[in-house]
């Protein structure tokens, strides 16, 4: 009878979900480290949350009548309950306080890293699973935390080597927005819609310019492939409120060098960075007041962010790192008062070749409602969250993670493969693991020894350790350098200049085996560097 032949199972991804190499899971544990000591500093402690919570108490996405998976992977357990991986690292915080409340220290001062999943059309920069990196303060009202969280973003962002300059934390205030709507007749529950197309239109501003958000505002905007996207549908006085308000935000430097206490300051010999900073303020400031003063609410966010700035600039951080804009928008459903974000100022080019900001790597803001819905009562909350995966990126792109690499092992090769002899091998193996050196003894078929160097030079191994019967029988070890090997082999032709380099076998005792190695790789560490150095 003719055997049935049985297709092969085709090995793919799913769309949307990456493998991590080696290089970026350590240039990952890098960056997360130098992120964790500046939270540590500031007196933060770790908490983790699990992958997955029940679905109702992520809050934003709630099950239908069949399965719900609009947005988030979801499943029922053997109870019938829909569970779902979380979205964000917020929502399962909020669960978590909430279930512990009565054991919590409130202000709750915690950090959280770990993978989030979105159930969403994956493309270009868009995954399914990525890592973020969370900050909150639970149970602090005053907005003194709100301006400590961006001190923090600051720090974190020069902690991994991102100069001043090239990046800002931008500041504003859920209420601020919430006055202007209430400005332009867009004030209670049956405006909730038109308010939320409104605010998509305003954090549009870096994509489409004042002139295209103009459009959203009004009628809707055709982009250039002919797609329209319907807009809020505002007249035109209330069009130029909108921008008049973005225009507080974007104010010029002539502007700010004509504000009467800048002017008096040149004529005394200049302006340092904080001063011009701080006549920029004043002039934001001037300009809410201009567009807010019928709006109790937008009143109250603006003196918010006053005291924000009063307290960034006490602390030193008012001399552009840290600006009040009007233009900062974030989780329109989710916060209820000073919102803030991470925005790298270099240029980069994207998928389509053209020349960008980097953008946002990050942020977040005030969530005072999300653990009330647990609670029944009143708990503030201020928080922000890293895109770790696009704040690596970005790193990549400055050449701050270049250094991240670890070496190879040393291989130690296998001359022998009775038992005795790869006892003795894997002792030599231990002994450099034992001295912190990281080493692997061969696993392959041992009895072709020119396979065990290919595999070392593939692999990247620094040196190979090699023992035969003869060494053995002296009591020595032969050390391959397989680094200047390689580069002897490519880089000199002639045999004066070969005799005089640097050996790159040597012999040694094997007593010595530890102290030769470490000379060895302390060798090429300074061969590495003067490299860089050129």
């Amino acid at each position: 009878m003719a055997k049935v032949k049985q297709d092969k199972l085709r090995a793919r991804l799913p769309r949307g979900f990456v493998d991590r190499s080696a290089a970026d899971i350590r240039a990952t544990d890098a960056m997360v480290a130098r992120i964790r000591q500046v939270y540590e500093r500031y007196g933060f402690d770790p908490v983790e949350t699990p992958a997955f919570e029940y679905t109702d108490c992520l809050g934003k996405f709630l099950p239908d009548t069949d399965r719900p998976n609009a947005g988030v992977f979801s499943v029922q357990d053997d109870d019938e309950q829909w569970m779902s991986l979380r979205y964000d690292l917020t929502a399962p915080l909020a669960r978590h306080v909430a279930e512990n409340i009565n054991e919590i220290q409130l202000p709750y001062r915690t950090y959280r890293a770990g993978w989030v999943f979105r159930n969403e059309k994956p493309g270009p920069g868009r995954f399914r699973q990525f890592m973020q990196f969370d900050a909150d303060t639970v149970g602090a009202a005053g907005v003194q935390a709100d301006a400590e969280m961006c001190m923090m973003m600051a720090d974190t962002m020069e902690a991994l080597g991102i100069a001043r300059g090239d990046y800002v934390i931008r500041v504003n205030n859920r209420k601020v927005l919430d006055g202007v709507m209430e400005a332009i007749g867009l004030g209670g529950d049956e405006n909730a819609e038109r308010r939320l197309t409104v605010l998509r239109a305003i954090d549009k501003l870096d994509k489409f310019g004042p002139e295209g958000v103009a459009l959203l505002l009004g009628e809707g905007r055709k982009d250039e492939s002919g797609d329209f996207t319907k807009g809020a549908g505002l007249n035109s006085d209330a069009i130029e409120k909108v921008i008049t308000l973005l225009d507080v935000g974007n104010i010029s430097e002539e502007v700010i060098k004509e504000h009467p206490a800048a002017q008096a300051r040149r004529a005394q010999g200049g302006m340092a960075g904080s001063e011009y900073e701080a006549h920029r303020a004043d002039l934001v400031f001037g300009g809410y007041s201009r567009l807010l003063y019928s709006s109790s609410t937008g009143l109250s966010g603006q003196a918010e962010l006053r005291t924000i700035w009063d307290l960034v600039k006490a602390a030193g951080y008012g001399d552009g790192r840290i600006r009040i804009d009007p233009s900062v928008v974030r989780g329109l459903e989710y916060y209820t008062g000073p919102v803030y974000e991470a925005e790298l100022l270099f240029d980069v080019t994207n998928e389509k070749g053209e020349v960008v900001q980097f953008g946002s790597v990050g942020g977040g803001g005030r969530y005072d409602g999300l653990i009330k819905r647990f609670t029944g009562r009143d708990v503030p909350a201020t928080g922000f969250s890293i895109g770790v995966s696009r704040l690596m990126t970005a790193l990549k792109n400055l050449g701050k993670l270049g250094d991240e690499d670890v070496l190879a092992p040393v291989l130690v090769t296998v001359m022998d493969g009775d038992t005795g002899a790869l006892g003795r091998y894997q002792q030599m193996t231990q002994t450099l693991r034992a001295a912190g050196i990281r080493a692997e003894m061969y696993q392959g078929n041992w009895k072709k020894f020119g396979n065990q160097l290919k595999y070392a030079d593939r692999r990247g191994c620094p040196l190979a350790i090699i023992q035969g019967s003869d060494e053995r029988a002296a009591g020595e070890i032969q050390i391959k350098d397989l680094i200047e090997g390689k580069r002897l082999s490519g880089e000199i032709t002639d045999n004066v200049t070969w005799r005089e380099s640097r050996p790159a076998q040597v012999t040694a005792r094997e007593a010595d085996l530890v102290e030769t190695v470490r000379a060895m790789l302390a060798a090429q560490a300074e061969d590495r560097r003067a490299a860089k150095g050129n």
